[in-house]
């Protein structure tokens, strides 16, 4: 069985970011990876320094291109089915049969979206139906916006998307709105529309089951997160329940209940985006690599 110092769980931003940080201090590091990607949909991404407006397939195989230089690297496409083991003797099972070992796991596995179910959308997430109004609301360019509940957590996005264009809140019978909400929400320009959605076509537009039809340049919901796989809970690491969904418990150290086991990226915090995952799994990296020192010392 090949042993590694670190072997992380999902070569995504946050993974390649932990990554990245753990080579550099000449550690060995396996990444494992299934290739799927959050927003594989989306064409751009928004809001990460110095990669604004770039091709978000084009910034994760710059990051490999750039992870692989290093020699202590190692990279193996493929899905883990299941991780044992304990602080210095991790052991980690792939999907084509590979067993591996590590002294430290780092589980960067992102998450699942469960999407409102509405006829259309989910063809239509990361493409025209967002949930992060910083990463794609500037886009927009101050139009007509929906935004399609799918939990209490929909209300805050009706509130806070006026500032990129004039909000339609599709109530859809997920959320009830109180006398004070409503009034905020008249204060800041949106309009309740709480007919039922029957579908959605085109780029974004919104057929009720009244018949009538709503034209958008876009569209946002609040999913459900949870964890991609359940790596982290069947190696007996806590999940924690946010406003957004599941995600796995860490400490500031971003260490799991698991001790050696860490986690970062959209598995491990709330909220969501391409540069916050980046810098969490650098964060993540860093602490890894001085655990592993101190363990050592």
């Amino acid at each position: 069985m090949k042993n590694y110092d670190v072997i992380v769980v999902g070569g995504s931003y946050a993974g390649m970011a932990a990554a990245l940080q753990l080579v550099r201090a000449r550690r060995t590091v396996l990444v494992i990876d299934a290739g799927k990607r959050r927003n594989r949909a989306a064409s751009h991404s928004h809001g990460f320094l110095s990669q604004d407006g770039a091709d978000p397939a084009v910034i994760a195989s710059t990051a490999r291109t750039q992870l692989e230089a290093y020699p202590t690297l190692s990279w193996v496409d493929d899905l883990v089915v299941r991780a044992s083991g304990s602080r210095d003797a991790f052991t980690v099972e792939t999907a084509t049969g590979e067993v591996l070992g590590a002294r430290r796991l780092l589980l960067a596995t992102g998450v699942s979206d469960t999407l409102p179910e509405v006829n259309g959308l989910a063809e239509r997430w990361g493409i025209s139906v967002f949930h992060c109004p910083y990463c794609h609301g500037y886009e927009l360019d101050q139009g007509q916006i929906g935004v399609i509940a799918a939990s209490p957590m929909s209300i805050h996005q009706a509130q806070l998307l006026p500032e990129w264009g004039s909000v339609t809140f599709l109530t859809n019978g997920m959320v009830e709105l109180d006398e004070p909400t409503l009034q905020d929400l008249s204060a800041r320009g949106v309009i309740v529309e709480t007919t039922l959605i029957d579908r959605i076509e085109g780029h974004a537009d919104v057929v009720l089951t009244d018949g009538r039809g709503l034209s958008f340049v876009g569209l946002f919901t609040a999913p459900k997160n949870a964890p991609s796989t359940s790596t982290a809970e069947e190696l007996g690491c806590a999940l924690a329940e946010t406003p957004m969904g599941t995600q796995i418990q860490t400490s500031e150290t971003k260490e799991t209940t698991v001790a050696g086991a860490f986690a970062c990226g959209d598995a491990a915090r709330v909220p969501h985006s391409v540069s916050l995952a980046v810098a969490d799994g650098a964060w993540a990296g860093a602490q890894i690599h001085r655990s592993l020192v101190w363990s050592e010392g």
